[in-house]
């Protein structure tokens, strides 16, 4: 299987949840179809925002097949797969590969620190070795605040030379973008995703793949005017978005405009140990968003 990297605007797309908190799939399912409608060239499943580590091995493969059982465009989409289990992460990996999306992206096994190179590498080699037949694409997810083990660029040169082809791309979470800069310059077919659409000016002029973005939920379709036509406004309006987060959390607080824009209080819904947004918060972040709109407050 030979297949093109992903590029543009990213969703790292919010996992909706019934009323007893497990995936709500024609919700799910509802919300990717309407990304990808409204600017989205991609999504990413299951990530940090998908509440991926928050679920069980069999409910993220169940949430993985109904992408492919109901018909969503699996070459644009890349999935999660990452796992403190080897056994885990191999048996995600292999999941997604026989399903037919475009790349796992992978994070580190994240309980133990100070690992040494050579078990990264070992751990990557398994789901290598467990998607050979497929040859899925690996996108490296790196998010160092919250997984304390970085995906240096010496190991990630090492990967790609050990792995050919296989370790096409990287997201990077942890919001520093020499870091990101260093990562893009390992090669010209490296595509590197920062997860902010702050970069997307910089992006469409090939500096970056574009960007996976927990906030892309939310404004995506200015991402894309950014991303395909430079629109300056656009993106300034996409940013400012972005920035009424910052400071409080994000995940509940994406979950939590989403259910506004889209008159949905179940898209709100959050998994321990994530808790809803406070009040004060809600009415910042809708406020701030409607306001950025152009909405008048009803």
């Amino acid at each position: 299987m030979t297949q093109k990297s992903m590029s543009g605007v990213i969703a790292a797309i919010a996992t909706p949840l019934d009323d007893k908190l497990a995936p709500d799939i024609p919700c799910a399912m509802k919300l990717a179809r309407w990304l990808l409608d409204n600017g989205c060239d991609g999504l990413n499943v299951l990530g940090s925002t998908g509440e991926a580590t928050s679920f069980s091995v069999d409910e993220r493969k169940a949430v993985m097949s109904a992408y492919k059982s109901n018909g969503l465009p699996m070459d644009r989409l890349m999935v999660g797969t990452g796992a403190a289990s080897i056994a885990d992460a191999i048996a995600l990996t292999r999941h997604a590969a026989e399903l037919g999306f475009a790349g796992a992206l992978v994070l580190p096994p994240f309980y133990y620190k100070g690992v040494p190179d050579d078990g990264l590498v070992a751990y990557v080699g398994a789901l290598v070795e467990a998607t050979a037949g497929q040859k899925l694409p690996i996108y490296l997810y790196h998010y160092p605040q919250l997984t304390g083990v970085p995906w240096h660029v010496e190991l990630i040169k090492r990967l790609r030379q050990e792995f050919p082809g296989r370790i096409v791309g990287l997201k990077d979470s942890s919001g520093d973008m020499a870091y990101a800069r260093s990562v893009a310059a390992i090669a010209r077919d490296f595509a590197t995703f920062p997860s902010t659409e702050a970069c997307l000016l910089d992006a469409r002029k090939g500096e970056f793949a574009g960007c996976i973005s927990a906030t892309a939920n939310v404004n995506s379709d200015l991402c894309q005017r950014a991303w395909k036509d430079g629109d300056a406004t656009a993106h300034e309006n996409a940013v400012a978005i972005r920035k009424l987060f910052e400071g409080r959390p994000l995940v509940p607080g994406v979950k939590m405009l989403l259910g506004h824009i889209h008159g949905d209080t179940a898209l709100a819904r959050v998994r321990p140990p994530f808790a809803a947004v406070s009040a004060a918060d809600r009415t910042a972040i809708t406020g701030g968003h409607d306001a950025i709109r152009g909405k008048k407050a009803p």
